[in-house]
């Protein structure tokens, strides 16, 4: 079934669109009745129908809420970034990133599978291809100019393998304390939290080139910068749990900065 508004071209009703979408009719209605995602019209059976401007709202809306964000965060990211092309693209961009990233990973760990079964000698090189430290390569010189990702960069090409790994493991520890801290429901101004905000701040202050770890550097605004940026940057927030989680990283390392630095 279809209907098509004067002037609007086609559209869709609720339904169709719960089940081209693989979402449920209630649930755009709970994106209705939050202002998220209004229906174009309202038929004279009480029907919602959506136009094709709506289904691309609706598509970013789902692609943020793939990557753990709350309805209030993908709220304040549609509001900020009313283009919705320009969103997608940037979105699309990212995605074939990490496309690339993942088939690269895939391979490598097909490859150490292979080579264990088979007995032969693994290759440190070829075993953690894919995981990928330069993937926010522009972010970081956006923000902090290229010198600083320059200093990074060769930092972390100057490493061996097997500090490379202890690195990596240190940052996950970190992030898996940081989501065990917030699922406990301990306060962000708490001695737990304040303490893993200690180690994130000294974490940060060891990977050259970035304000935090510079002699003289704006630490604070380094840290503050950062703590804002994974709450609004989606594949940031995922990182630590969705929208929830990320505010809690948020406000845990705030809270430090004012007291501690």
């Amino acid at each position: 079934m279809e209907e098509t508004g004067a002037g609007t071209g086609r559209d869709w009703p609720i339904q169709d669109v719960a089940r081209i979408t693989g979402t449920t009719s209630r649930t755009l209605r709970h994106y209705d009745d939050i202002g998220l995602l209004r229906p174009t019209r309202v038929g004279g059976n009480g029907y919602r129908y959506y136009d094709a401007a709506a289904l691309l709202q609706l598509q970013r809306i789902l692609l943020l809420r793939e990557l753990g964000l709350g309805l209030p965060a993908i709220a304040e990211a549609c509001h900020q970034q009313t283009d919705a092309v320009k969103a997608l693209t940037r979105h699309l961009e990212w995605l074939r990133q990490e496309q690339e990233r993942l088939s690269r990973q895939i391979l490598s760990v097909r490859q150490t599978i292979e080579t264990v079964e088979g007995g032969g000698e693994l290759m440190a090189e070829k075993m953690f291809d894919g995981f990928d430290h330069t993937q926010y390569k522009d972010e970081v010189e956006d923000r902090w100019g290229k010198d600083a990702y320059a200093k990074g960069d060769s930092w972390w090409r100057g490493m061996g393998e097997a500090e490379k790994r202890e690195w990596k493991s240190r940052s996950e520890r970190l992030g898996k304390d940081w989501l065990a801290a917030a699922r406990s429901g301990v306060a962000p101004d708490s001695i737990e939290a304040q303490d893993l905000a200690r180690s994130h701040v000294a974490w940060l202050e060891s990977v050259p080139g970035t304000p935090a770890s510079e002699s003289g550097g704006d630490i604070k605004g380094c840290v503050v910068g950062l703590a804002d940026m994974y709450v609004a940057d989606p594949r940031f927030a995922a990182n630590h749990g969705g929208e929830e989680g990320a505010g809690f990283v948020r406000d845990a390392l705030h809270t430090y900065v004012e007291k501690n630095l």
